[in-house]
């Protein structure tokens, strides 16, 4: 499945809903399954779905297994029916994608880590700052604790942060936990992961050195946004995760293009590292650090106001964000 989560208005405000994509169409898994439930027999649908079909994410990804097959069997049931079906009392459960607005897959995950797993990337930008790799980065995978209230979505635009002069990309696939757990095998951890997406890690490259030079972060850096989307995609949809091919364009031109299977340290070992004496959750989301080639800092080309950046990774799509100015602002 290609699950997203999505913006629905109603007479009571906008609600996000999780959906999953089929074809021009996004089907509201929620709603899918209360009406699976009604012609069951059931007499309280939308209790029981709301239960075992939650309708934001991440309670969706807290349902486990239990909660992808229920979601599975009603979009099935629905589809079956025809893109006219509606929910129990009529509600819509088939939207054209063209009609609404996507947020970010996760808006609100629990935890956000990012890794630095490619040789390529840790090598070019320790070269920058004229060092080797440190040796003890081939000991164990290394990441950092990010901003995880932050999260922006597909084609939200990204107001210019802080003093910066010199805003960065970073093309980045990410898992997203969908198990509980802890001391997890590495020869088990695949089975911990709900999907994957792609992932921006913005980064305000002279603001995230200099408090980096302080053995510490990045904090200020990097906090201010990161990017997900445009979906989730469960692992079944993608035959071969090292065979992906990574791009990403400014304002149409190509800037960066790698492949997911030169990563050094792999999704498993993320897991079974971070693991280690302590819990992951579902919701979780683990970023794979820059593909090498993958930012501006190793190409030395910066955004600026107006790019729009667009990270593609296909079958996931492409994540797209344009970088905006407030009203009166100047860069530094």
């Amino acid at each position: 499945m290609r699950l997203v989560s999505f913006l629905v208005t109603t007479t009571i405000g906008v609600h996000t809903r999780v959906g999953t994509l089929y074809g021009d169409s996004v089907v509201d898994l929620n709603m899918s399954y209360a009406r699976w439930l009604a012609d069951q027999g059931e007499a309280q649908p939308y209790r029981l779905a709301n239960a075992q079909v939650p309708a934001t994410m991440l309670e969706f990804l807290e349902g486990g297994h239990s909660t992808m097959a229920a979601a599975r069997r009603a979009f099935e049931y629905v589809i079956g029916r025809g893109a006219s079906a509606g929910g129990p009392r009529g509600e819509t459960i088939v939207y054209a994608v063209a009609d609404i607005h996507f947020a970010a897959p996760l808006p609100n995950p629990p935890a956000l880590r990012d890794f630095i797993a490619f040789e390529k990337h840790i090598g070019a930008t320790s070269k920058k700052r004229g060092q080797p790799i440190p040796p003890e980065w081939y000991k164990f995978p290394v990441y950092y604790k990010g901003n995880h209230r932050t999260i922006i979505g597909p084609d939200q635009p990204l107001q210019w942060p802080l003093e910066t002069t010199k805003l960065d990309y970073e093309l980045e696939l990410a898992c997203i936990i969908g198990r509980g757990g802890q001391d997890i095998p590495e020869r088990e951890a695949h089975n911990y992961i709900a999907g994957y997406t792609i992932m921006n890690d913005f980064s305000a490259r002279d603001i995230q050195f200099q408090e980096m030079a302080c053995r510490l972060g990045p904090a200020k850096g990097k906090d201010f946004a990161t990017a997900l989307g445009p979906c989730l995609v469960t692992p079944d949809e993608i035959a071969d995760l090292r065979a992906l091919t990574m791009i990403a364009r400014v304002n149409g031109e190509e800037w960066s293009r790698g492949q997911f299977g030169t990563i050094h340290w792999s999704f498993p070992q993320m897991i079974a590292h971070v693991s280690r004496g302590e819990m992951i959750y579902p919701g979780d989301v683990f970023g794979s650090g820059t593909v090498g080639g993958g930012c501006g800092l190793e190409l030395d080309r910066y955004l600026k106001p107006g790019d729009v950046v667009e990270l593609d990774i296909q079958p996931i799509g492409i994540l797209r964000t344009q970088i905006i100015l407030a009203t009166g602002r100047k860069t530094a």
